[in-house]
């Protein structure tokens, strides 16, 4: 299988999708002169021009899986992408993880103020679910789009990625078993990747085992993308990164590396991927750019 940094068809897919949902977000976001401009501000600011839009490019690699058009696609990467934002933003504030950098960039509650920036997040929140209910372009009936609402609405609650930041800032200070630190991204991290892989599904035509295949997957790259972020809080520096190198060291927080050592940590993710790519065994050449993706995560340099 050709890795990731080599594979330049997955870099060129990776640069249209991130375009082509770029595009998508400055559609949906109000423009900076309806009022209140200074709301609207900080939320253009903490969407757009940056990120690497993992979550959008699994909504639109698993549409193509099961070759549904990209346009159809647009409104539920736009979305998991929204909520993604406004999870950072809030993340971020000082009664969180109090953070002054993302995406190279000073954080939202910086760049504008505390209040702004929770308004801000508030505000994109709710903006996900709107485009869910409304957007024209989803081949999709009134059924779906309500699966797809629940379904994210649980993944990003008490019992998925809120429940999983609470469970996170609980826990610094504490050294936690392996099992309780994969609870915690699986919440954390996984629930909102594995939405971007369910919602890829509910907006095509895909069968009850294609969506266990195509869930199981998610699964597996979701932990595979934790460790990975764990691996480079270490490895990386500030400037790649694109936010403060070594936080979750100086907030002495349990990571894959302190409790397995680098090694085994990157053989974990290796696991990871390869049962992504098992999970994907009944899938045709369609799906090779998410196969190709799982790869990239346990890859990447940022």
């Amino acid at each position: 299988m050709t890795r990731t940094i080599d594979n330049l068809p997955l870099q060129r897919l990776m640069h249209d999708l991130q375009g082509q949902v770029e595009t998508a977000l400055a559609h949906w976001l109000p423009p900076l002169t309806v009022q209140p401009e200074n709301l609207h501000a900080a939320m253009r600011y903490s969407v757009l021009g940056g990120g690497k839009r993992v979550r959008a490019i699994l909504v639109y690699l698993t549409g193509q899986a099961l070759e549904t058009p990209q346009r159809e696609l647009d409104g539920p990467a736009s979305t998991v992408e929204l909520i993604h934002a406004y999870s950072l933003i809030h993340d971020d504030l000082p009664s969180m993880d109090d953070d002054d950098l993302r995406r190279g960039k000073p954080t939202c509650h910086k760049a504008f103020d505390e209040a702004v920036a929770v308004l801000a997040g508030d505000a994109l929140h709710s903006l996900a679910f709107l485009i869910l209910a409304r957007d024209p372009a989803m081949g999709c009936g009134a059924e779906k789009r309500l699966q797809m609402v629940d379904i994210l609405a649980r993944s990003i609650g008490s019992r998925g990625m809120a429940g999983g930041q609470a469970i996170d800032l609980a826990s610094e200070g504490k050294t936690l078993t392996l099992p309780e630190l994969e609870s915690m991204h699986i919440h954390k991290t996984g629930a909102l990747i594995r939405a971007s892989v369910q919602l890829g599904c509910l907006a095509s035509t895909c069968s009850d085992e294609q969506f266990k295949a195509l869930d199981h997957y998610a699964k597996c790259i979701g932990l595979a993308f934790q460790i990975r972020d764990d691996i480079l809080d270490v490895e990386a520096d500030t400037e790649t990164l694109g936010k403060a190198q070594g936080a979750d060291i100086a907030r002495d927080k349990s990571t894959y590396p302190s409790l397995l050592g680098m090694v085994e940590a990157k053989q974990m993710a290796e696991q990871c991927h390869s049962d992504a790519l098992q999970a994907l065994a009944g899938f045709d050449e369609k799906a090779d750019p998410l196969r190709w993706l799982s790869a990239y995560i346990i890859e990447r340099g940022h």
